[in-house]
């Protein structure tokens, strides 16, 4: 296949992100011709640069009523979009913003506040300082957004539609925001909904809320949510020696589940390629008391692997070792924000798993399966593993009684 014309990637020019970007984005310079326009909004989005004085922006289409599919990554995953048609549409969000202290609410971050709440875009007219200028944000932690303005008036145009169960979080001010995410957690909204709730600072102790900088939101709900589920697991039996295969977005995912308590390691290869680098590793873990410290390397995708491998072993009542590959390769054409890492890892969890008698079997099958489909060594990690020299470890020290029950706790 001849290089796109665009981005001179393998691709048509119909796949490519680039080429999709330029036509949305002089589509909305076309419809914005004048600094005012009125649509629906699906998301807010809170800035982190500047902290206690950050940017508060509302995202929103131009002249769109029906904005869901703006925002919406469990629709974009179960209609298997791919990554032109959802740069297509976070190019098309305008971010009308204006900058608030964290604390210290004005008219805009309440408005924020209502679309944060809601079920549904919340239809909005917007004045801005001046006609946007035409771009498109990337970031790896959050999605894409496209062209911004400062905003001089924005006011509701209809009522907000706000689930009961988030009307009755928001209105207890005594109660602890994990709490109050963990009881709509419960109550089946997900993380994505959760996270906005969590940035716009209308839950918790009443004396507490503030607003939270959506990239620090984002990772902080998949913590939050890892380690409800990582309480619920701990008195599960171990699981078998399994391994899961999957990808999403050409960002690929090997799990392997190795039959022991409770650690998780996660190894992230970028290979030669990926945005014009020259590849590189990232690698983060926790043992059986779990992590007290950020995960550096890995950032937030840490966490939103962590989440999807504890919902499968909620799922499956069990508790296991898990440690995991993640290949990212130039498939993956530009950055989309953590959302794609949590679904491609749920994505490889629904394969059906490879079940092994032994750990070593398991490896040997991860050594030979990664070299015929990435051409990488695998094998140069496996001696780089705290999980197995954790492991290995454990295993000499199970032939001491006196030993043993300490080593099982604290790999």
């Amino acid at each position: 296949m001849p290089p796109c014309l665009y981005c001179k990637g393998q691709h048509t020019s119909s796949q490519c992100p680039v080429n999709a970007r330029a036509l949305r984005l002089t589509e909305v310079k076309h419809l914005l011709s004048k600094p005012e326009f009125y649509g629906a909004s699906p998301a807010p989005f809170i800035g982190r640069y500047g902290y206690p004085h950050i940017n508060v922006g509302i995202l929103a289409p131009p002249f769109v009523t029906d904005a869901q599919e703006y925002d919406a990554p469990k629709q974009w995953v179960n209609s298997n979009y791919a990554i032109p048609r959802i740069v297509d549409l976070r190019s098309a969000l305008v971010q009308s913003k204006t900058q608030a202290h964290v604390k210290k609410p004005n008219n805009v971050v309440e408005l924020a506040q209502f679309i944060g709440m809601a079920d549904k875009p919340v239809d909005i007219e917007v004045q801005l300082s001046k006609i946007p200028k035409f771009s498109l944000t990337l970031d790896v932690h959050h999605a894409p957004m496209g062209p911004s303005s400062d905003i001089v008036k924005a006011e509701l145009t209809s009522n907000p539609s706000i689930p009961t169960a988030v009307d009755k979080v928001v209105s207890d001010t005594d109660l602890l925001a994990v709490g109050a995410m963990l009881k709509l957690y419960n109550k089946g909204f997900d993380e994505h909904q959760l996270s906005k709730l969590l940035s716009v600072g209308i839950v918790g102790l009443g004396k507490n809320r503030r607003l939270v900088p959506t990239r620090w939101s984002i990772t902080a709900t998949d913590d939050i949510l890892g380690k409800h589920l990582y309480k619920q697991i701990l008195d599960n039996s171990v699981g078998e020696i399994q391994a899961y295969f999957g990808s999403y977005l050409g960002n690929y995912y090997l799990i392997l589940f190795l039959g022991s308590c409770w650690s998780y390691e996660l190894f992230e290869i970028a290979l030669p390629g990926v945005y014009d680098a020259i590849g590189g590793v990232s690698t983060d873990y926790e043992g059986v008391f779990g992590r007290k410290d950020y995960a550096e390397q890995c950032a937030g995708g840490y966490y939103t692997v962590r989440l999807a491998i504890l919902e499968k072993l909620a799922e499956l009542k069990q508790q296991t070792s898990a440690l995991v590959f993640r290949f990212i390769t130039n498939e993956y054409t530009m950055p989309l924000g953590v959302w794609v890492t949590r679904e491609a890892a749920r994505k490889a969890l629904q394969s059906k798993p490879i079940t092994f008698a032994t750990k070593e079997l398991a490896l040997t099958y991860t050594k030979h399966l990664v070299r015929r489909k990435f051409g990488y060594y695998v094998e140069l990690l496996f001696n780089q593993s705290i999980l197995l020299r954790s492991g290995r470890q454990k295993n000499l020290n199970m032939a001491s009684p006196a030993s043993g029950f300490q080593h099982a706790q604290n790999p």
